[in-house]
């Protein structure tokens, strides 16, 4: 798990219980090791067969985790491939020795896998031939089950009453061979992932919201992969600082030349040039490689050849005619940004005040965060262009049409329901 976010979660890890008295100090919580010891990472299609026959004859769901090396290299392709199963203990595959673990995952057909935060994981999973046909995502279940913090370390010293240790979560999983501390890290994220599985799945039978969960799960397991981003150069950061069209071809060229120069490298973009850069060469459109120099992130340290590679981009923006530059970017479908809505349509305004009132009101009941209820995107499609017959049948059904899972339908459209007429 190599997001910032587990990261920043993880740094500090709540204690377990309340608060001992001023004059105790409180027990020391254990720190997790491996039961079995660090195993030998499996890089070879004779080790990788021996995997495989172990976990096909293993017991019960599988753990399973990936390390990428986001940050540092081109995509998010996994470096390291960690399971856990009854019967066959843990396992570490290295997917540059092994990139195909199709048998691996032929083998695991049937079984539930259990992955936390399993929409980061799946992806790159994917690609190297392993998707799961059913799940169970630790994190997810601690956000249905109102957990205030979900990251690994702090559900597991929460529920467990064990402490992992979180300090190797953004290295450079590309780097070979990997450090006996980063392997022994990447152990201990499927060591206890069964225990936390089986603990969560009785809080939410606790809480009656398990069915719940296993809809959550058959979504995402069901899901297909994501299609390609239409014009991901759109999405450079600063991008709301270009207005002018040819200036927004700027940023296309110099993105497109980052992205060809990244991937031949394998290494992160913002490694190869800075989205702040970009966004200054935009702004600027310097007309010799002395004026793109004198920008902010084109400094001496930066090679003649590659400047002169950033410049060419420029220039080409810069001679292109004008029916191929690029269009400003278009409103996604759909409704426009809430803050416009009083002006433009002020039932719809009130429509989504009260529903957003409604909606709020009852993730505070449940103790679950309002997205994971449903969807703002949804409540706002909803209620800006609602049902033309505010029915129970016809609210249902535009949920549904948005992707809204049956239990979610069951909490909410009775509250859309009254929070569409409001605005009538």
């Amino acid at each position: 798990m190599t997001d910032a976010q587990e990261t920043a979660e993880d740094t500090s890890l709540r204690t377990t219980g309340g608060a001992p008295p001023d004059d105790v100090a409180p027990a020391p919580i254990p720190l997790l090791e491996p039961r079995e010891g660090i195993p030998p990472v499996v890089a070879t299609d004779d080790a990788l067969a021996g995997v495989v026959a172990a976990f096909a004859a293993g017991r019960g769901p599988v753990a399973v985790d990936a390390e990428r090396a986001s940050g540092y290299r081109y995509g998010q392709r996994a470096y390291l491939v960690q399971l856990r199963r009854e019967g066959a203990g843990s396992t570490l595959i290295d997917p540059v020795g092994c990139p195909d673990l199709s048998v691996l995952g032929d083998a695991l057909t049937g079984t539930e896998w259990i992955l936390h935060a399993a929409t980061q994981d799946l992806p790159c999973l994917r690609d190297i031939g392993m998707v799961p046909t059913s799940l169970f995502d630790t994190e997810l279940a601690g956000r249905l089950a109102g957990f205030p913090r979900v990251g690994l370390g702090a559900i597991v010293e929460n529920l467990l009453g064990y402490a992992l240790e979180k300090g190797h979560s953004a290295v450079d999983w590309s780097t070979r061979p990997l450090p006996e501390p980063w392997l022994r890290y990447a152990a201990l994220d499927v060591e206890l992932l069964v225990d936390l599985r089986d603990a969560l799945e009785a809080e939410l039978e606790r809480q009656g919201k398990l069915e719940w969960a296993l809809e959550e799960f058959e979504a995402i397991a069901s899901a297909p992969p994501a299609p390609p981003r239409k014009d991901p150069w759109r999405r450079t950061s600063g991008m709301h600082k270009v207005r002018r069209r040819r200036q927004m071809a700027v940023v296309r060229e110099l993105w497109t030349a980052r992205d060809q120069v990244a991937q031949r490298r394998d290494v992160s973009p913002g490694k190869v040039l800075g989205d702040a850069a970009i966004i200054e060469a935009a702004l600027a459109m310097p007309s010799h490689v002395q004026a793109l120099t004198a920008l902010p992130g084109f400094g001496h340290r930066m090679g003649r050849r590659q400047l002169e590679q950033w410049q060419a981009a420029v220039d080409r923006a810069r001679a292109l005619p004008e029916a191929e530059l690029p269009q400003p970017g278009q409103q996604p479908a759909g409704p426009p940004p809430p803050r416009a809505w009083a002006d433009k349509d002020p039932a719809a305004a009130a429509r989504l005040s009260a529903a957003r009132t409604a909606v709020s009101g009852l993730a505070e009941q449940l103790h679950m965060p309002q997205e994971n209820l449903i969807t703002p995107d949804t409540v706002r499609r909803v209620c800006w262009e609602p049902p033309k017959s505010l029915t129970p049948g016809a609210v249902e059904t535009a949920l549904a049409g948005y992707g809204a899972r049956r239990w979610q339908i069951e909490q909410v459209a009775p509250l859309l329901l009254r929070a569409l007429g409001s605005g009538a």
